[in-house]
């Protein structure tokens, strides 16, 4: 049987490459970023008056003025005022360019201001107070935003700052959910007794969603030919196929023989692991990859967050997140030889750890103790029972 730590170096060698596109910036959040961007001017582009009040020559303060006279009043986006005389300020406003003629800001609390003048209250006053020098943020050409980031709202703001109003990103790949099995209804219908409503494929068109990503979704019915036909049709127009259900030892799991006769190569199936043991991956010859989930909700959820989600991630180059660790926060035991996935919700010390507590549920079908956590905490298999105060990975959901 395949460790987890094997089957995700078997995953993650079957990345693949979408390309690139450019699209609006505005449109392009959570997107993975495909080119370097570049300042197209000095940041800021001027030197930025940073607090309202007056703006003066520092050696006039120096020399011992303290009464300025207001020769006028500069507003944000205001052609810059300059002044003549030592005792002269401009009344100035937050985001205005710096007059060549003075060099310090001295905002309104710090100020008594009367017919046209302004007294400076305080003693303590610095060259250059309350000014954002030009391009001390960053130069005119240099490289601001690099490849395999994502686009978030801080990315936008800067891509809008520079005037980039279309950029280059990863092409995200095309995907078909497939749920499989007799015994599910769609969501609207009343089930009989002996059946169930559909969730796991809207769970993981959900998850998709977070992730920026739209999916088609499919229903196979238990029959080898229509399970075959189906499969065929989506390996000939989709990039990723995520199965869920129907990949078992059940006399009724057809799609792990309709992948073998469509000559989709078993990469593995069956993983050292609780939930999602069934697991099931594997790669077309046209390069298109097989996602197929045991059908119980809670090892599909795992599965999809422990191996789809990096995987998706390294196939559009995103830069490689680091691990989140948490302190198990009270003593758990799981006795099979088995790498166990335990669900817990998240909370923090006031020592500022992340503490996980568990929240066990009643197997992996339960799926309604997933809307109770916050993530899955990875148990080693070497060992069964796990005390408090040890640290170990999770993967939040």
């Amino acid at each position: 049987m395949t460790t987890v730590e094997e089957a995700e170096k078997l995953i993650h060698a079957n990345i693949g490459d979408y390309g690139n596109e450019i699209i609006p910036f505005d449109l392009a959040l959570g997107r993975v970023l495909a080119e370097n961007i570049k300042a197209d001017r000095d940041l800021p582009p001027f030197n930025r008056v940073t607090m309202d009040g007056i703006v003066i020559n520092y050696k006039s303060f120096e020399e011992g003025t303290r009464i300025f006279r207001i020769k006028a009043t500069q507003a944000a986006g205001d052609a810059p005022v300059n002044v003549a005389n030592p005792d002269e300020c401009i009344e100035i406003m937050t985001g205005a360019v710096l007059p060549a003629s003075v060099d310090t800001v001295i905002r309104y609390e710090d100020l008594g201001i009367k017919d046209a003048s302004a007294t400076i209250l305080i003693t303590d006053i610095k060259k250059g107070q309350n000014i954002h020098p030009q391009g001390a943020d960053k130069k005119q050409g240099e490289i601001i935003l690099t490849p395999g980031r994502e686009i978030t709202p801080a990315v936008i703001s800067l891509l809008a700052s520079v005037g980039e109003t279309e950029v280059r990103v990863k092409r995200l790949p095309r995907i078909v959910i497939i749920s499989s099995g007799d015994e599910l209804v769609e969501v609207a219908a009343k089930p009989s007794p002996y059946q169930i409503r559909r969730s796991n494929n809207y769970t993981i068109q959900a998850v998709l969603k977070q992730l920026g990503l739209e999916a088609e979704m499919l229903h196979i019915p238990d029959d080898p030919e229509a399970t075959r036909q189906q499969i065929q049709q989506c390996l000939h127009n989709y990039d990723v196929i995520l199965l869920s259900g129907g990949i078992s030892m059940g006399k009724f799991d057809y799609i792990p023989q309709a992948l073998k006769e469509l000559q989709v190569t078993q990469v593995f199936h069956k993983i050292q692991q609780r939930p999602g043991k069934p697991f099931w991956f594997g790669k077309n010859e046209n390069g298109v990859v097989v996602f197929a989930f045991p059908g119980n909700p809670v090892a599909t959820f795992m599965c999809l967050h422990r191996y789809f989600v990096p995987w998706l991630q390294q196939s559009l180059t995103m830069n490689k997140k680091h691990p989140v660790y948490a302190v198990l926060n009270e003593d758990f035991e799981f006795k099979p030889e088995l790498k166990y996935f335990l669900q817990v919700k998240l909370n923090y010390s006031e020592y500022g750890h992340l503490l996980a507590s568990p929240i066990e549920g009643n197997g992996s079908g339960d799926f309604a103790n997933l809307a109770d956590t916050d993530a899955f905490m990875e148990l080693p298999l070497e060992k069964s029972i796990f005390k408090k105060g040890e640290v170990y990975k999770v993967w939040i959901f």
